[in-house]
């Protein structure tokens, strides 16, 4: 059993409420730790059983105490206060709702004034110092919802949702021209041409991608649409749109491009859905529109 209250992003807590399991069986089978960090934690002589350490053939009883201290150093990431907005956060993970034109984590052409350093700066005022893991990754130019794991516990659990595609992803998309159906599937593969190449293009030797769209309103020569993601390819998106002959407004590679609409990709990750990795909680975010694209649908209503 998980008691919430003792949880912490680096300590995972369990009591036991089966007969005759071993230390080894719990962690793998009721925690779903993978074989790799049980070896790590059992290298660190992190694995405790009612406050002392167990070997892994340990046979546990009704009512002992498991504990696992997650001992990871933090990123060195600068803290920077950016204004980071957080809508959710618990012992696992944070939920971010990522502005556009803000890079995820450093580069060497953004070495600061990045998600990373804003998340590095709310931790610091809580007083906490995890190593911080991005789940899912968002464009540059691209706004909306981040999950970034708290521990490498977390992050390895909703990596595997995600591959195995049980985190529902849906975006926001404003493109040129008016998309007739109302709802359709995109089903190509997409394919990196060359290794130094940015642009990805549907070609039949490439990886199975899938998008299944719905439209959501029709507006002066430009479509609002709906896109949930099956599988999660660089720019798929933006290439499936483009392949429907509907290119994302604002979109440099693959889209329409008039800078007196917008100065940036009108793409928006508004919803994720997925179960918490400890607690298998239902969890269910949206992130509003940022002011870019609600003042672009306006501009293509004729309001503005």
């Amino acid at each position: 059993m998980l008691d919430k209250k003792k949880q912490r992003y680096n300590l995972i807590s369990y009591q036991v409420q089966d007969k005759e399991l071993t230390l080894k069986k719990i962690l793998l089978d009721k925690l779903n730790m993978s074989v790799r960090f049980i070896n790590k934690m059992k290298k660190d002589r992190n694995i405790l059983v009612n406050s002392k350490y167990q070997t892994l053939s340990h046979e546990t009883k009704v009512g002992d105490l498991i504990e696992v201290r997650i001992d990871e150093e933090s990123n060195h990431f600068e803290p920077q206060d950016l204004n980071t907005h957080v809508l959710y956060e618990d012992f696992d993970i944070m939920m971010i709702d990522k502005p556009p034109y803000m890079v995820v984590h450093p580069t060497k052409s953004h070495p600061d004034q990045t998600i990373a350093n804003g998340i590095m700066f709310y931790l610091k005022d809580k007083n906490e110092s995890p190593r911080i893991r991005f789940v899912n990754r968002l464009d540059m130019n691209t706004s909306g919802l981040l999950i970034v794991a708290k521990n490498a516990y977390a992050h390895h659990l909703l990596s595997q949702d995600m591959k195995e595609n049980k985190v529902t992803k849906k975006y926001i998309a404003i493109v040129k021209g008016i998309i007739e159906k109302d709802f359709g599937t995109i089903d190509q593969p997409i394919y990196r041409e060359t290794e130094d190449s940015i642009k990805r293009v549907v070609d039949e030797r490439g990886q199975k991608s899938v998008s299944h769209f719905k439209v959501i309103e029709r507006l002066e020569d430009a479509t609002i649409v709906e896109v949930l993601l099956e599988t999660g390819r660089t720019h798929q998106i933006r290439v499936h749109l483009s392949h429907l002959g509907h290119g994302i407004i604002g979109d440099e590679l693959y889209g329409y491009v008039d800078e007196s609409l917008i100065k940036r990709q009108a793409l928006h990750a508004y919803e994720l859905e997925f179960n918490q990795p400890r607690t298998k909680e239902e969890l269910d975010f949206k992130a509003d529109l940022p002011d870019d694209m609600k003042e672009l649908i306006e501009k293509l209503k004729g309001e503005k």
